[in-house]
């Protein structure tokens, strides 16, 4: 008998869970795929902790059907992946690879019959080397190679699959990309993160185009990683470096699309920097097509507060001290906040912040959570199980953390928990797992973890315990 418990759910609420082609696929050289911009930084020494790389990662390209069966296990109603543009496409326009499109048919073919709605990210990060020697997303010829291979996409997979997600996280893309330099291709530059960031809204957008010229059934949207800051205080200064925080790391990727502008205050100090988005006429209007739903990754927040000392805006600084002087907050460590194992703080309270703001600024658009999960790098046991307990109970947190935003009025469809699998975290190596499923990357054994029976009987009972 299905109990039902205090924490309850919208009956059509869609559970299930997320990952991407780069960090599980592996076969990086079969079947026709060439190689992207992460099989090369992986393989640039000193990139990536310990040299790993993603040429075999959890094999899922091999073992796709046991993955499968092990989100039907679960109880998934949807299964958030991502399609590999070089698999499909190998010089990243023109061609197309049959067998490429044939893997991605098979998977969303397992996944209908398994009674789990496919959920595709075009976009995440694995942009193909060829397009890269040409600029890459600097290039802005790139945006509209990206939108004919999400033509591609919709013509393959059509109305199979229901949810479509055009670029992952485009604030890692760009400036974690192109100005921290911690992610492929490892650049250093802010003016160039700022054309690249305006570069895959574009893509964006005229991927929106193709998709609307279609007429297909399906949804479609951007799935933007956000965070949240608190004020420290409600000091005024508190207060608007909060602001700041959520100009540069939210507004900068969000308004565009639903305001069809860059926030003007963050644009003003950019400028400052003698840095502009690239924008050609038209392109504003192209990128703030109405999306059908927004895909919302988040992890962690923070307390923040004005810095007693605030840089300058000079434009001969490194990128890394431009940015903290356009943001000029603090980040305060509260003494006693626990921390998932790759130092994040966990702040479940930021969730439900971040979620009401979205309401509030964008007129309580239909909302996906893409991405929510714990790094938790407990091992099998010598009982052959994984007691996660850290992720267990982040996850609960964050669970309740949703549901007190669905009861706050926030139109909040479902949650892909991240991730299915233990995988390859980019520059992290295999050292950090976000795993329902432990791997054992010598042998591929897949091992579900207590976290994994814990969402199980969440998904089943669309509720939980408060």
């Amino acid at each position: 008998m299905k109990s039902h418990p205090p924490i309850q759910f919208p009956s059509q609420f869609l559970w299930g869970a997320a990952t991407s082609a780069y960090q599980i696929e592996g076969a990086h050289d079969v079947d026709g795929r060439a190689p992207s911009i992460w099989d090369s930084f992986a393989k640039t020494p000193g990139r990536v902790v310990n040299g790993d790389n993603g040429d075999i990662a959890c094999d899922s390209y091999r073992r796709v059907e046991e993955d499968v069966a092990l989100l039907k296990q679960m109880g998934a109603r949807a299964y958030r992946f991502s399609i590999a543009w070089p698999r499909v496409m190998p010089h990243g326009r023109g061609e197309v690879n049959p067998l490429g499109i044939a893997y991605y048919k098979r998977l969303v073919s397992l996944l209908r019959d398994a009674g789990i709605a496919p959920m595709a990210t075009l976009y995440h990060w694995d942009l193909p080397q060829a397009l890269h020697d040409e600029g890459g997303w600097m290039n802005r010829r790139t945006a509209q190679d990206f939108a004919a291979f999400a033509a591609v996409m919709f013509d393959a997979l059509g109305e199979s699959v229901p949810f479509w997600f055009t670029v992952n996280e485009p604030w890692c893309a760009s400036f974690l990309s192109h100005a921290i330099g911690e992610h492929a291709p490892g650049e250093k530059d802010l003016n160039r993160a700022v054309t690249v960031a305006h570069h895959l809204l574009l893509g964006h957008g005229l991927a929106m185009t193709e998709f609307r010229k279609r007429k297909l059934g399906g949804q479609i949207g951007m799935a933007p990683n956000v965070d949240w800051r608190e004020p420290y205080s409600q000091d005024p200064e508190d207060i608007a470096a909060c602001e700041r925080g959520l100009d540069w790391f939210n507004r900068w990727f969000i308004d565009p699309i639903y305001h069809g502008r860059y926030p003007a205050a963050m644009a003003a100090r950019y400028a400052e920097l003698g840095i502009r988005a690239p924008i050609e006429d038209g392109d504003m209007a192209t990128i703030s097509q109405h999306p059908d739903m927004l895909g919302i990754n988040y992890y962690t927040g923070s307390f923040a507060k004005a810095p007693a000392n605030p840089l300058p805006l000079r434009p001969g600084d490194s990128p890394q001290r431009q940015m903290d002087a356009l943001r000029n907050l603090d980040t305060v460590n509260v003494p006693g906040f626990a921390k998932t194992h790759i130092d994040w703080p966990i702040f479940p309270e930021g969730f439900t912040k971040v979620l009401t703001w979205l309401r509030d600024e964008y007129g309580n658009p239909p909302v996906f959570i893409t991405e929510n999960g714990a790094c938790d790098n407990t091992q099998v046991g010598h009982d052959g199980q994984v007691h996660d307990a850290l992720r267990v109970e982040y996850m609960h947190r964050h669970v309740i953390a949703l549901h007190r935003a669905i009861r706050s009025g926030c139109d909040i469809r479902g949650y892909m928990a991240w991730s299915l699998l233990d995988n390859f975290e980019w520059a992290y190596g295999y050292g950090k797992r976000f795993g329902l499923i432990h791997v054992d990357f010598g042998t591929q054994q897949r091992t579900p973890k207590d976290s994994f029976h814990w969402y199980s009987q969440l998904i089943a009972n669309n509720g939980c315990a408060a």
